[in-house]
């Protein structure tokens, strides 16, 4: 059985000024989730409230889920995955790199995001997604990660992926009107993509339901176009003043 484990998220992973990512977050949920062998990738990881920087987080297994505290609040909750998940068809190098050029993040709700913040000065992902050309409701960019963000094999943490599949996402409905944070991610990773390689994001909104919304992401060889990870994401409308 896993054992109990005692994690935090670091400050420079953050979405919001004052909390986690949530793909980061979820990514090293699943990690811990699949590690023991009691959950198989994909699992399937739900934030309930704003997963804290620099903080002592408790993750605790409990059969087949486990459950991130904060104290005694449960912040994220990790579960096997409900089914396969679908794959949004790929775009080229090129149109990426034309939707990229197309991103402006004006009024981005959270301008220094580790993953997406045009304000960002240092550490991030730099993702830019913009609108794909003839392919609505879609947005795609380019990303050829650093090798701060691999390990010693040049293989980029899968909780680093997580973070790529998760905020491009966010970009395929408008969130200067209407600003939305993580609630609810699956992702399965078949390939993790190296330090120096050259990448295309891609994302689509699959529907929209009141306040939420739910979209796929993927993540393409830029130059064989093969498929290396994909994502499912339920998104949740929030006041603009959170």
């Amino acid at each position: 059985m896993t054992a109990i484990s005692t994690f935090s998220v670091a400050g420079t992973f953050n979405g919001p000024p004052t909390s986690a990512n949530g793909g980061y977050a979820c990514g090293r949920l699943a990690e811990l989730a699949t590690a023991g062998g009691l959950l198989d990738s994909p699992v399937a990881v739900s934030l309930h409230l704003p997963v804290p920087l620099d903080t002592p987080l408790t993750y605790r297994p409990a059969g087949k889920r486990g459950h991130a505290w904060h104290g005694e609040d449960v912040v994220a909750s990790v579960t096997a995955g409900s089914g396969p998940l679908p794959v949004v068809e790929p775009v080229s190098a090129a149109a990426a790199k034309a939707a990229q050029d197309s991103f402006t993040g004006v009024g981005h709700p959270f301008p220094t995001c580790f993953v997406c913040g045009p304000e960002r000065a240092e550490g991030g992902l730099a993702l830019r997604p913009g609108a794909v050309e003839g392919r609505p409701d879609t947005v795609a960019c380019l990303w050829s990660p650093g090798p701060e963000l691999a390990d010693e094999r040049g293989a980029v943490l899968p909780e680093i992926v997580w973070s790529a599949l998760d905020c491009p996402g966010g970009w395929t409905t408008d969130p200067v009107r209407r600003p939305r944070l993580l609630g609810r991610m699956s992702a399965r990773i078949t390939e993790l993509p190296s330090a120096g390689g050259e990448y295309v994001v891609v994302a689509k909104l699959e529907r929209t339901e009141e306040r939420t919304t739910t979209n796929l992401t993927a993540l393409y060889d830029a130059a064989e176009g093969r498929l290396l990870a994909h994502a499912s994401a339920l998104w949740i409308a929030i006041d603009a003043s959170v």
